[in-house]
């Protein structure tokens, strides 16, 4: 009877034994070395975002920390990994903490922005380390030599950095490495034939952004176990060795954009399991070897932009896993397969423009209904459009532009659901355009039927396009009249109908298309009189109805559109006086040639009747009585502003004292929020412009560059800033050498200080349209082309999410102490509209005058391709040494003064050169401006990425000829070699075509 009590007494007591027990254990996890180890590692970082600080506590385990791994070693737990990928942690490699975790075998610091050299110490504490990822960071230095010491190592990956110099030899001596990452680096000198000793190796990576010098060592045949080579972009030369034959494993080799040469090597037809095959953007010349018929698993073939000859082989038909088929700017000759789509029945993308080829198109291309994009432009390839490609379920673009194809155009074409580009200009097509409203697809975007033969009326169904934004049908033989049902069109922005026979009115629904920024109704029969309805067109800048039997008066309600840059109204039968108002005033009289009955302006002078005088002279009269009251009311006005100022001011400097600054840090910062303030004085002031003023100071030592805008949020809503708080704690994480590092950000609730790194040069702008801009030579212009273009591609492809300019002009791209370029203001133009300007004007859409894509009008959208644009712009810019605007008069920008004068060709180049530039190699120059060209096509589609852009401009032909830009030139193409040949031919009513490029 009494064991009971004894019995339930004893968990009890137990219980404080067991909690004293966990207590002393969880005590001691937590002042292990580990646990000392990682909170002297988290001290020693800058973590912006306080995650080590919130999450790592010294009251638990470190072993329960997250982004820690442990794992039992003498019976008792020790941290082995250790994972602080994309935390935006700086500071140098924290090394002595590191060093104490001797049994680490996983440390990943990728996507961070540490900026040290590499630790050596590291190497000889972490022997047990078996992945190591630095990626995406700031590091600097040479490679380690000593990391092979890390013998377990299997995964290195030290990409997206800064380091310098030569690969080490001794990296050919891990004996268990299976993924090698050297690639986005600025390393030099010749790859290290004994990398070839990693046995090993699956995967290796030694591309983009680095410089090497010689060839593709042949020793790299050994790795028999690589499944992946990317050496693109790396500055390899040379042909590629027979030794490739031996990688037998390989599913993936990437050599695109060096300056391989010679034949394409038979030897690659051994590797059966390749399936990614990109020899683009190099030298090879030849024929596609027959060896190639072997790579039965080949997904993608990219031969693109080489000099390759001969037909395309017919094998390449029956390659049964192609998707990808890239071969333009080429000079291959013959047709394109026939049997191409048969076997390969998942083929998404062909593009074969701008070659030598005949023959006709196949009809096979869609037989899998997967094709999407189909491009053969600048070609002679004739006959009709297969019904088999018209019928393609799943084509989004056709491109079949400057060939000699003819018949009419299959009406079930217009019909395809996902479609969105047709370009069929410049051919030999005929008969009428069969559009069904009814069945007609939404999605088209684009409608280039330019320079053909067809005929018969603008169909009603046209109304259906209700997706349309480009309609270009000049220069066919289109008659009778316009339909009304083109007023459906409510997101077109571009229409050409000039050089045909159309007839009647101008149809007053036009007027309904109030995205229409281009309107050319040129050269055709029409009459009547012009609607005013047109005025509705509130964006619209170009208007042509020249060279027609149009009469009446040119309505008021034009000469009001503030939105008219070039106008066209010569050689009609048009009346009355000229307004000379709005933007009438600057149009110059060729706008209205051709016209007896008109007068005023730049013509004759209009008579008038005595009524008219007689009324002039009684305003006359009254003029003096106007003036006093006008000078009388304005007096009084002017009194009550200043009343109402001074009021205003007296409540400003009382609530001032109410308003603190608040100072957020980006990194650490020897200077206080006392220092930003003083630098705000104006004689300080470095610059003014539409998202602010700047001032130079100095803080804790550093020149700065201090940043005023006016704030976001409403008065008295000290927290509704429309997310600029966050987006500036965004932009603030941001590290890359060419983007102006933002330092700090202070504010209160009525101003925005941005705190940045100083540029003692100032900006690309005023370098180079100041007195100073003589002495930016052309090898300084390049490199800070190719700088820009690096600091914009890292904004798009590389941050997460990515983050768009918006705001992209040559005084947004600063100029550090050695002419380095860095973008600035990136990010922060969605903030500024609205916002009182300085010099500069920010639109109302997005970016500043010159500078703003074509379609940013009518759509209202921004995307990368916006920014793409914008650098087009500086890139002329850098080539012109002319501002974007002001200088070419009669609304006339930049871009359309380049393609007036050079007719978008490359052989006109030198008609627009800096005249100021003693001498520049011609290579070069042609070269920037093809790719400002297709920087600034029209059609955003055809632009390219800024990776690509990054890509291309590295892609310099080999030729070193400077050319004196003072004395005449004539160029004269050599055989073979000439980087004109290949180019597409411009069209007579739009921007030249441009290539379609893959994204790498």
């Amino acid at each position: 009877m009494r064991m009971a009590p004894s019995t339930a007494a004893a968990p009890t007591l137990l219980l404080p034994v067991l909690l004293l027990l966990i207590a002393t254990y969880c005590a001691a996890a937590a002042s292990s070395p580990d646990a000392a180890a990682l909170l002297n590692l988290s001290a020693a970082l800058t973590d912006p975002s306080g995650y080590l600080a919130t999450h790592w506590t010294p009251d638990t385990s470190p072993c329960s920390w997250p982004r820690v791994s442990c794992d039992a070693a003498g019976g008792r737990r020790r941290v082995i990994s250790l994972d602080l990928s994309g935390l935006n942690l700086s500071g140098p490699i924290p090394a002595a903490a590191l060093s104490s975790l001797p049994l680490l075998q996983t440390l990943n610091l990728s996507n961070n922005i540490l900026n040290s050299t590499f630790p050596d110490e590291l190497i000889a504490s972490l022997r047990s380390l078996r992945v190591l990822d630095l990626y995406n960071n700031n590091l600097t230095g040479p490679l380690p030599a000593a990391l092979p010491n890390l013998t377990d190592l299997v995964h290195l990956h030290l990409g997206g950095n800064f380091f310098s110099g030569s690969i080490p030899r001794t990296y050919g001596q891990w004996t268990r490495i299976r993924y090698l990452a050297l690639s986005g680096n600025e390393l030099t000198g010749k790859i290290p034939p004994e990398l070839g000793n990693l046995a090993t190796l699956r995967e290796l990576y030694l591309g983009y952004f680095n410089s090497f010098t010689g060839g593709i060592p042949p020793e790299l045949g050994k790795l028999r176990a690589l499944v992946r080579l990317d050496m693109a972009n790396c500055g390899i030369s040379g042909e590629i060795p027979p030794e490739v034959a031996n990688l037998t494993s390989l599913d993936t080799l990437f050599l695109q954009i060096n300056a391989l040469s010679g034949k394409l090597p038979t030897e690659i037809g051994a590797m059966g399991a390749l399936k990614s095959l990109d020899l683009s953007n190099n030298q090879f010349v030849g024929a596609i070897p027959a060896s190639f018929a072997s790579l039965k698993n080949l997904t993608l073939l990219n031969l693109f932009r080489n000099r390759l000859a001969g037909e395309i082989p017919e094998f390449i038909g029956e390659l049964p896993s192609l998707e990808v088929l890239q071969l333009w700017e080429n000079n291959f000759t013959g047709g394109i397969p026939a049997n191409l789509g048969v076997a390969a029945t998942g083929l998404k993308i062909v593009d074969v423009s701008t070659n030598k080829l005949t023959g006709v198109l196949p009809s096979e291309l869609c037989s899998g209904e997967r094709l999407e994009t189909f491009i053969a432009l600048g070609n002679s390839l004739f006959g009709g459009i297969p019904d088999g490609l018209a019928g393609c379920p799943s084509l989004t673009r056709i491109r079949l532009g400057e060939n000699y194809l003819n018949g009419t155009i299959p009406a079930k074409l217009f019909t395809l659901p996902n479609l969105t580009q047709i370009e069929l200009h410049d051919n030999l097509l005929s008969g009428e355009l069969t559009l069904d409203a009814g069945k007609v697809s939404p999605s088209i975007g684009e409608l280039s039927l330019y320079s053909n033969r067809l005929s018969g009326e603008v169909p009603t169904g046209i109304g259906g396009l209700v997706g349309l934004q480009k309609l270009l049908l000049a220069g066919n033989r289109l008659s009778g009249e316009l339909p009304p049902e083109i007023g459906k069109l409510q997101q077109l922005s571009k229409a050409d109908l000039s050089g045909n026979l159309l007839s009647g009115e101008v149809p007053p629904a036009i007027g309904k298309c109030r995205l229409l920024t281009f309107l050319d109704i040129s050269g055709n029969k029409l009459s009547g009189r012009i609607p005013p309805e047109l005025a509705s067109l509130r964006i619209l800048n170009y208007l042509n109805v020249s060279h027609n039997a149009l009469e009446g008066e040119i309505p008021p309600a034009i000469a009001g559109m503030q939105s008219l840059t070039a106008v066209d109204f010569s050689y009609n039968n048009l009346s009355g006086e000229v307004p000379a108002t709005g933007q009438f005033a600057y149009f110059n009289s060729t706008s209205f040639a051709g016209n007896a009955g008109l007068c005023g302006a730049f013509l004759s002078p209009c008579r008038r009747s005595r009524g008219v005088a007689a009324s002039s002279s009684a305003l006359g009269s009254l003029s003096s009585t106007s003036k006093l009251l006008l000078v009388l009311g304005l007096l009084a006005l002017s009194i009550a502003f200043a009343g109402a100022a001074v009021l205003k001011a007296r409540s400003l400097k009382r609530s001032a004292e109410a308003r603190a600054w608040r100072l957020t840090a980006f990194q650490r910062l020897d200077f206080s929020v006392d220092d930003v303030l003083d630098c705000l004085k104006e004689e300080n002031v470095i610059g003014k412009g539409g998202s602010g003023i700047v001032y130079k100071g100095a803080g804790g030592g550093a020149v700065v560059a201090v940043k005023r805008l006016p704030a976001i949020g409403r008065a008295g809503a000290a927290h509704d800033d429309y997310g600029f708080s966050a987006e500036i704690q965004t932009l603030g994480r941001i590290r890359h050498r060419h983007i102006v590092r933002l330092l700090g950000f202070a504010a209160n609730r009525e101003t925005n200080l941005l705190v940045y790194e100083y540029m003692p040069n100032g900006s690309l702008g005023e370098v180079l349209h100041g007195k100073k801009g003589g002495h930016l030579q052309w090898a300084t212009r390049l490199k800070i082309a190719v700088e820009a273009a690096k600091g914009l591609c890292y904004l798009h492809h590389d941050c997460s999410p990515p983050i768009l300019h918006r705001d992209v002009k040559s005084n947004n791209i600063l100029l550090d102490a050695d002419f380095e370029a860095h973008v600035a203001d990136f990010g922060l133009a969605k903030f500024l509209r609205g916002n009182a300007g300085g010099s500069e004007c920010m639109s109302a859409i997005a970016g500043s005058y010159g500078y703003i894509a074509p379609e940013y009008a009518y759509t209202l959208k921004v995307d990368e391709k916006s920014d793409v644009y914008s650098f087009g712009v500086v890139l002329l810019e850098l080539i012109t040494g002319r501002k974007p605007v002001g200088e070419f008069g009669d609304g006339v920008d930049i871009v359309q003064w380049v393609r007036m004068v050079t007719g978008s060709s490359k052989e006109g180049v030198m008609k627009i050169a800096d005249p100021r530039l003693s001498t520049v190699p011609l290579n070069e120059l042609t070269h920037v401006f093809y790719v400002a060209m297709l920087c600034v096509a029209e059609q955003s589609v055809e632009r390219p990425t800024m990776r690509e852009v990054v890509q291309i401009l590295a892609d310099m032909p080999g030729s070193t000829t400077s050319t004196s830009i003072d004395g005449p030139l004539v160029i004269e193409p050599k055989e073979d070699t000439s980087p004109e040949k290949t180019q597409p031919q411009e069209g007579p009513h739009d921007s030249p075509p441009q290539q379609d490029l893959l994204s790498i």
